[in-house]
């Protein structure tokens, strides 16, 4: 009898920056946000409940008042920004959540801006609404030129019997999840963008 031919494993692709390994891909099964909102109440309370402890404070740059609801619940502290006034408060908080894009708002420049009010230990958690990974890799690279670590991606399933969006073409398509980008403030990251 002949041995079987063995065929290795394709290598792995997506959020994989070369000559590092890949970070943790985690789906939450989780309803999709109403039109305008930046994420659900099931979402927001997820991210408040695992990326903060205690009485931290979270900083709140989303739409909608799905943070704010959820950050009550779990007896947080809160405070509500814009990217153009983010810089204005000196205050650290455990955690910052904002959708992407932001109208008039950089990359780079919004990335350090999170990066500097951020606790050593917390986290910078960036919602999207399914996009090309181009803007995953970009929103990484900012990251990291800000100083954060590329923690984990959250894939946020949405119910596919929700509502549908329209196509340019007249079709439609199910709005069937959001990616959640979390960064890391860590003192290494912020010595290594120090010495960058």
């Amino acid at each position: 009898m002949a041995e079987p031919v063995r065929i290795p494993a394709p290598d792995a692709v997506g959020d994989i920056v070369a000559g590092e390994p890949p970070v943790p891909i985690t789906v939450w099964h989780v309803p999709a946000p109403h039109t305008g909102d930046t994420m659900s109440i099931a979402l927001a309370d997820r991210l408040v409940r695992n990326f903060t402890h205690g009485r931290r404070l979270v900083l709140d740059l989303t739409t909608g008042e799905q943070l704010v609801r959820a950050v009550r619940a779990a007896r947080r502290r809160h405070a509500r920004h814009t990217p153009q006034d983010l810089a204005g408060d000196n205050r650290r908080a455990s955690l910052v959540v904002t959708g992407w894009p932001l109208e008039r708002t950089e990359p780079v420049p919004f990335m350090l801006d999170c990066a500097q009010r951020v606790m050593v230990g917390g986290c910078v958690a960036v919602v999207l609404s399914a996009a090309e990974l181009t803007v995953n890799q970009v929103l990484i690279a900012a990251a990291r030129k800000a100083g954060l670590t590329y923690l984990q991606h959250i894939v946020a399933a949405h119910d596919l019997t929700g509502r549908r969006g329209q196509l340019g073409d007249g079709g439609t398509h199910l709005s069937a999840h959001s990616d959640v980008l979390v960064f890391n403030s860590s003192l290494d990251a912020l010595r290594g963008s120090a010495d960058g």
